[in-house]
C-alpha cells in the first residue's frame, strides 16, 4: 500500500506527496522539558554521556536509599558484595558511594532499581540515584582597609586568635614565610599549627599515591612537624596558598624601603591580543602584609589537584571531584563530633562547578545539602560565587559576542545556608561596583544570591607553585643580616598590603627568600573575595565568642552590617562586607 501511494503521488500533476507535519520549535521545547522532568535513576548529563559512549567508564556518585529496609549498614554490605563481584574499588561517606563504573554496570544498577520500584518494592532498592562525579575548579594590598578589617584589628583586637578555619583548595605551601611560626606585632603566629585530632589532609589521587610511597604520616614545615599528609602542605598550583594567606598569617621586613618580593603583571600592548599575548612581568617592594585574621589557624584540606597525572592515580591540575569535597566535609563533621565539640569553626571553599538544573532542584545537590548540614552543625561556610558573570559565545551567524550572565551562581554557592561571596574592586568598590566577572543571581529557584561582596580584583597574597614560578628568580635579591629591632607597635596598624617605611619589630622579622623567588603575587576572582569574608568572620568570632557555633546568626549579622553599594540585589547581594560595622552592632 505504501508503494502504491508513493507511485500515485508521483504521477499526480503538480501535487506533492503528503507528510506528517514536522514538530514545531515549541513542541520540541515541551518534549525536551517533559524528558528532563521525568524521574530517573541515572541523572543528566551522565545518562546522555552513557548513551553517547556505551563502552566508556565514568566516575560516579551513588546515593543509597536511606529508606532501605535493612538500614544503611546493610545497604553498604550489598555495595561491598557487588564491588567484589565486579572487582571495582569504591569508597563511601555517609549515604554516598564513590566509584568508577562502566556504562554497562551503571545501566545494570539502574535497571535493578527500576524493576523493584515498578513492582512496588522500593524498600528493597539499595540505589536511590546515580550521577556523575562532577569536576570542580578553582574560581579565580589595600583590600584589608576596604572591608575595615584593619580598623577592627586596632579597635577590637579582632585577629582571629583561637579560631580554626578549614581551606578546601589546592593545598597550602607549608614552607611559606607568611605562615611560619614567629613573633609579630599581632602576637605569636603559627598559622598551620593545628592540634590533633585535626590534620592537614589530601583527598586527591596524587595524595593517595604519595601516602602509598611514604612510611611517615607527618610533614616538616618551617622546621616543625605537622600532623597529617605531607602533600596537603604542598601547593604546586598556587591557588590554595593565595587563598589561605588572605585569611591568616603575616610577613614583614626591616629592610629600608621594603623588599622586592611581590610579583606583578601588566598587559603588553605590543605582544598582540587574545590568549597568545604575554604579560609584562615586574616586581614591587613590600614592607609588611597581613591576613584578615592573622592569628587564626588554617587547616589544609586538599580537594583540588595541583599536578596532572595520567597513571592509575589520574587527575587534572586545577580540577577536583565533588566526592573529594564530600570526604573533606565528612572529616570536619567527625572532628567536630557533628557539632558536639567544635574544633573547626569555619570553612572556605573558593571552588565550584556550574549547576545543571536537570540534576536536582537548585541548591539541593548533594554538595549543597552537605554544606547546609555542616552549617546546621555549627560551622560557618563561606563559598565563592563563581566567575561566570561575563562570557563569550558564538551567535547563530557565527559572530563572537560577549555579554553579562544572570543566574550564573555556581554550586555550592547555591546552598541556602552558605555565605556566597561576589567580587568588587579592592579599594574603590563604591565607584566600580560589582566586578564584571563575578557571578550574578538570583539562584535558579529565585533566591537572592550572592550574599555579600568583598574585594576580588588583583588581590595581593602568598605566591606558591606555578603562581610563584612565573615571576622567575631575582639574582640581585639577597637577604640582609638582621638588625636590632624596636618593640612592636600596637596590633592592627598595618593594612593588608602596605607600601612605605618599614615597620620595626622584634628580632624575628622575615627576610627575602634565599632562592630569589617572589613571596607574593596578585590574583583575581571570587576565589579571592571569599577568604576576605572567612577572615572577617574568624576575627569576629575571636572577639564575640558567644557566637561560636551559631553560623546562621553570624550570617544574619554580616548581611545586616553590609554596606549598600547601590547596585542590583542580584549583583551585589546585601552589599560590601564591613567587619567594623558588625562588631559595633553587637
Amino acid at each position: 500500500m505504501a508503494e502504491r501511494r508513493k507511485k500515485t503521488a508521483s504521477k499526480s500533476s503538480g501535487k506533492s506527496k503528503s507528510k506528517s507535519p514536522a514538530p514545531s520549535g515549541k513542541e520540541k521545547e515541551l518534549d525536551e522539558l517533559r524528558r528532563n522532568m521525568l524521574r530517573s535513576i541515572v541523572t543528566e548529563p551522565l545518562l546522555s554521556r552513557i548513551q553517547e559512549k556505551p563502552r566508556a567508564t565514568f566516575d560516579v556518585i551513588i546515593a543509597l536509599n536511606e529508606l532501605y529496609q535493612g538500614g544503611l549498614e546493610q545497604a553498604l554490605d550489598q555495595v561491598q558484595r557487588r564491588a567484589e563481584e565486579w572487582k571495582v574499588k569504591y569508597s563511601s561517606v555517609s549515604n554516598y558511594v564513590f566509584a568508577r563504573l562502566t556504562a554497562t554496570q551503571i545501566q545494570k544498577l539502574a535497571r535493578e532499581t527500576q524493576d523493584l520500584v515498578a513492582a512496588n518494592r522500593r524498600a528493597e532498592t539499595v540505589v536511590y540515584r546515580i550521577w556523575e562525579d562532577s569536576d570542580i575548579a578553582v574560581t579565580l594590598t589595600r583590600s584589608l582597609t576596604t572591608v575595615k578589617a584593619d580598623a577592627a584589628q586596632r579597635a577590637f583586637h579582632a585577629l582571629g586568635e583561637g579560631i580554626v578555619w578549614a581551606v578546601l583548595d589546592s593545598g597550602i605551601d607549608g614552607q611559606h614565610a607568611h605562615f611560619t611560626e614567629k613573633q609579630t606585632l599581632h602576637g605569636r603566629i603559627d598559622s598551620l599549627g593545628v592540634r590533633t585530632p585535626i590534620e592537614h589532609r589530601d583527598y586527591t589521587p596524587d595524595g593517595d599515591a604519595q601516602k602509598q610511597a611514604s612510611t611517615g604520616s607527618t610533614s616538616a614545615t618551617g622546621g616543625r612537624k605537622r600532623s597529617g599528609d605531607a602533600s596537603a602542605l604542598t601547593d604546586r598550583l598556587g591557588h590554595g596558598t593565595h587563598v589561605a594567606g588572605i585569611i591568616s598569617g603575616y610577613w614583614t621586613t626591616e629592610e629600608k624601603g621594603g623588599l622586592r618580593v611581590v610579583g606583578t603583571e601588566m598587559r603588553d600592548e605590543n605582544s598582540g591580543a587574545g590568549s597568545n599575548s604575554k604579560p609584562l612581568i615586574a616586581r614591587e617592594t613590600l614592607t609588611s602584609i597581613s591576613g584578615v585574621a592573622p592569628l587564626s589557624k588554617v587547616v589544609s584540606l586538599k580537594v583540588i589537584a595541583d599536578v596532572t597525572r595520567t597513571d592509575d592515580f589520574k587527575q587534572t591540575r586545577g580540577q577536583g571531584k565533588v566526592s573529594w569535597v564530600l570526604r573533606a566535609i565528612d572529616d570536619i563533621q567527625r572532628w567536630n563530633q557533628n557539632g558536639r565539640r567544635l574544633l573547626i569553626h569555619g570553612v572556605n571553599m573558593s571552588i565550584g562547578y556550574d549547576f545543571d538544573p536537570r540534576w536536582f532542584a537548585c541548591g539541593q545537590s548533594p554538595l549543597c545539602a552537605e554544606v547546609n548540614r555542616l552549617v546546621k552543625s555549627g560551622v560557618s561556610v563561606v563559598v565563592s560565587a563563581g566567575n561566570s558573570g561575563y562570557s563569550s559565545y558564538i551567535s547563530g551567524n557565527g559572530a563572537e559576542l560577549s555579554s553579562y550572565n544572570n543566574l550564573s551562581i555556581t554550586d555550592p554557592g547555591n546552598a541556602e545556608l552558605a555565605i556566597t561571596v561576589g567580587s568588587t574592586h579592592r579599594d574603590m568598590p563604591h565607584l566600580y561596583g560589582v566586578s564584571y566577572f563575578s557571578s550574578r543571581g538570583p539562584t535558579g529557584d529565585g533566591r537572592r544570591k550572592p550574599d555579600l561582596l568583598a574585594p576580588g580584583e588583583r588581590i595581593r597574597s602568598c605566591a606558591a607553585g606555578i603562581e610563584q614560578e612565573r615571576y622567575g628568580v631575582d639574582t640581585a635579591l639577597h637577604p640582609s643580616p638582621k638588625t636590632e629591632a624596636a618593640a612592636p607597635k600596637k596590633p592592627g596598624t598595618v593594612a593588608h598590603a602596605v607600601e612605605g617605611p618599614p615597620q620595626k619589630l622584634r628580632p624575628d622579622t622575615d627576610q627575602a627568600p634565599e632562592n630569589g623567588k617572589v613571596l607574593y603575587c596578585e590574583q583575581s576572582g571570587t576565589s579571592m573575595a571569599a577568604p576576605h569574608v572567612s577572615g572577617a568572620i574568624a576575627g569576629f568570632l575571636s572577639v564575640r565568642t558567644e557566637f561560636i557555633g551559631q553560623p546562621e546568626r553570624v550570617k544574619e549579622l554580616f548581611l545586616k552590617g553590609a554596606v549598600d553599594l547601590g547596585r542590583e540585589p542580584s549583583f551585589q547581594g546585601h552589599g560590601l562586607l564591613d567587619l567594623m560595622k558588625v562588631l559595633q552592632a553587637v
